[in-house]
């Protein structure tokens, strides 16, 4: 006997449905602009260490999107200090857009997680209080395998933030991107600029 196929349509209309679905899950920024502030906050990933100051990822990616970029990062710097010092830079520079790249030192240093992810958890809520859009970007756990903390995904998906998790893993686990064992070199900073910049072109709203 012949099999009907009058369950296709009904098929087809659930497949139709996961997809609106996923798009709305789609996170959305506002779309850069030559008026567009952005806040580059972070530690020494942020400031450039292992480079010169016009090399580093901010300058860099503020030439590429034509905005001005402030570069807030402070090498050395805990994610407890960092979550102390936010409120003022936003505050004072009223950003539009605020790349957040933070916690690295305390993965150095065996820092709990548990508190890393509580602190990255209220640096987000202090920047969408602010109005601005953020961008999220994976640290290495500096491990065996390079890849970013699971909390920096994770965090991402709960916020639905933009997320840029490969440049970091790629940069460290390559001699010729980096300028020590953590951090990029100028090279390496240049890719961590585009590899941000197109997450945020992803992630821009579309008329």
């Amino acid at each position: 006997m012949k099999k009907s196929n009058n369950y296709l349509p009904g098929i087809y209309l659930l497949l139709m449905l996961l997809s609106t679905i996923g798009c709305g899950e789609h996170p959305q920024i506002e779309p850069v602009t030559e008026d567009t502030v952005i806040l580059a906050f972070g530690n020494s990933l942020t400031w450039g260490t292992g480079t010169t100051s016009d090399n580093s990822y901010p300058v860099l990616l503020g030439e590429m999107l034509d905005c001005e970029v402030i570069n807030s990062g402070v090498p050395g710097e805990l994610s407890q200090e960092g979550l102390a010092r936010l409120p003022d830079l936003l505050d004072e520079h009223e950003p539009d857009l605020v790349i957040l790249c933070h916690g690295g030192n305390d993965i150095l240093r065996r820092k709990n997680m548990d508190k890393l992810s509580a602190n990255i958890n209220s640096m987000i809520e202090l920047i969408k209080e602010s109005g601005a859009d953020i961008v999220i970007v994976g640290v290495p756990e500096f491990g065996i395998s390079l890849k970013p903390a699971k909390l920096y995904s994770k965090i991402a998906r709960e916020y639905r933030l933009p997320y840029e998790g490969k440049a970091l893993q790629e940069i460290v686990s390559s001699k010729s991107l980096k300028s020590d064992h953590v951090h990029p070199n100028a090279k390496g900073y240049k890719k961590m600029a585009k590899s941000i910049t197109a997450v945020i072109r992803e992630y821009e709203k579309r008329e």
